[in-house]
């Protein structure tokens, strides 16, 4: 059994949890990202909706969106 604690600290450092995916407006003058790819909120954008990172949405300044919080 002296292999046991070795193999849960190797479990502990491989695990991440799975990023969390959102959805953006593509225009360059977006400011919300939504949970949900049918937000209401998402229904004035003229351009591609875009499915992206939370981290990666809020390294581009966006808040989440008035009608998911």
């Amino acid at each position: 059994m002296k292999y046991a604690l070795p193999l849960f600290f190797v479990f502990l450092i491989s695990f991440r949890p799975p990023e969390t995916s959102v959805y953006i407006c593509g225009s360059t003058g977006a400011k919300k990202y939504h949970y949900n790819e049918n937000c209401r909120g998402l229904s004035s954008c003229s351009h591609e909706v875009v499915k992206t990172s939370l981290k990666q949405a809020q390294r581009y300044g966006l808040t989440l969106c008035g009608w998911e919080d």
